[in-house]
């Protein structure tokens, strides 16, 4: 499937359950740099904007990059955030344009040396680009268990995809490239448990396999019997001066 297009369907189920990103995340990556208010941040693959308006508390101007309609149109507005149709290939933003060029959870859905030299192409001199993840922390049993539905019926390897991105933008430049991890977490309820599985694209989401999740995932909180669910995170950053 076409990754600007894959979760066309599934803007709902990731505005009610995505999780967000610490603050220190944000903190990391714009360091260094300068006055906030002054910076400008191309947020690639935004999605529904949830790293662009967290970005743009911290005081930047994002440029929130989204090929997908309908996952700009269900982004809340945000004074500091302009959405702009486009992909990290190619961002339709002028040569040394950005501070800073940053993916959140989305670096393994591009075409790495092409995303890389249109990092390069849009960054000013002495500007930086990030790559962020939330992955699940399973040292704890809740989420642990819910990692191993996940592991169970995925139906793309996508987390092994994940990883090896992160690990090959981790080698664009390692000289100057810097690793932090934040713990994070997504208190989540009952019906969340299920938006977040089904805000996943390489979950399945229809038939018998998607019906077996669900009743898996009410095996796992009924086996809690809890209000609330944390979910356990580590929020990965690596940023690269260039």
């Amino acid at each position: 499937m076409n990754p600007t297009e894959r979760f066309s369907a599934l803007t709902g189920a990731y505005v009610a359950a995505r999780p967000s990103y610490p603050l220190a995340a944000v903190d990391a990556i714009i360091a260094g740099l300068g006055d906030p208010a002054s910076l400008i941040v191309a947020d690639l693959g935004a999605g529904t904007g949830i790293s662009s308006r967290l970005i743009a508390s911290r005081g930047p101007t994002v440029l929130a990059i989204e090929p997908n309609a309908n996952m700009r149109e269900a982004a809340a507005p945000d004074a500091r955030v302009r959405w702009i149709d486009g992909t990290a290939e190619a961002t339709t933003l002028d040569d040394a344009s950005v501070d800073v060029v940053v993916a959140f959870q989305a670096w393994h859905w591009v075409d790495h040396a092409a995303a890389v030299a249109e990092a390069r192409r849009i960054i000013k001199p002495g500007g930086r680009m990030a790559a962020v993840y939330n992955e699940r922390d399973e040292s704890d049993p809740f989420t642990a268990s819910y990692g191993a539905i996940v592991r169970r019926f995925a139906v793309e390897a996508t987390e092994e995809e994940r990883a090896a991105a992160l690990a090959a933008f981790m080698e664009i430049d390692p000289a100057k490239t810097q690793r932090f991890t934040f713990r994070n977490g997504q208190l989540l309820d009952r019906a969340g448990v299920h938006q977040r599985a089904d805000s996943s694209s390489y979950l399945p989401h229809a038939g018998e396999a998607a019906t077996a999740m669900h009743i898996a995932i009410d095996d796992l909180v009924d086996q809690y019997r809890a209000d609330r669910y944390d979910m356990r995170l580590l929020t990965i950053v690596v940023r690269v001066d260039v």
